[in-house]
């Protein structure tokens, strides 16, 4: 991947510089426990609709024990939840969906083409596409180690009908 693909030079981001810590995120997103797939976000361009943040991998993952025994790799569908976790947290800050929540509506082109493993700080990048409040949002995402791209595609996010699934999940206790 040439350089005129990134989605922003990696020097241009101060990783030390934490724009958003979990308390902020936990604002905008509802993952908690296992399934918060972020630690900060660092970068909020809203002229150039771009967002980055990163996940450290600690060695306490839940999905450590059996992916893989002995050698844990992180699953690539968790690297995706982590880009999906950006790209909410953007759009619901700037409410770009006009909805109480997104969800995942699909994933396209999507490559893994490095390992992430305990220790590793996964640096992901978004790029907003397209957002059509109340029906989809379009982000394109690179997910980084050691400035090397480990991850990389397309991530649609939709609005979650938040008041018929409370009153599903209210039928069903």
């Amino acid at each position: 991947m040439g350089e005129r693909d990134l989605i922003i030079e990696l020097s241009e981001v101060d990783l030390d510089n934490v724009v958003s810590g979990i308390e902020q995120i936990r604002k905008y997103n509802p993952q908690r426990y296992e399934m918060e797939q972020l630690t900060a976000i660092v970068l909020e361009d809203t002229d150039r609709q771009i967002c980055v943040g990163y996940k450290d991998v600690s060695r306490e993952e839940f999905w450590i024990r059996g992916h893989m025994p002995g050698m844990p790799l992180m699953p690539g569908v968790i690297m995706c939840e982590a880009a999906a976790q950006i790209s909410s947290y953007y759009v619901q800050k700037y409410d770009l969906l006009q909805a109480k929540m997104v969800g995942f509506g699909g994933l396209e082109d999507v490559r893994f083409r490095e390992i992430v493993v305990p220790g590793d700080r996964l640096v992901i990048a978004i790029e907003l596409l397209k957002a059509r409040p109340r029906r989809m949002i379009k982000c394109r995402f690179q997910g980084f180690v050691r400035n090397e791209i480990v991850v990389d595609g397309i991530i649609k996010g939709v609005p979650i009908p938040v008041e018929a699934v409370e009153a599903l999940v209210g039928q069903t206790n």
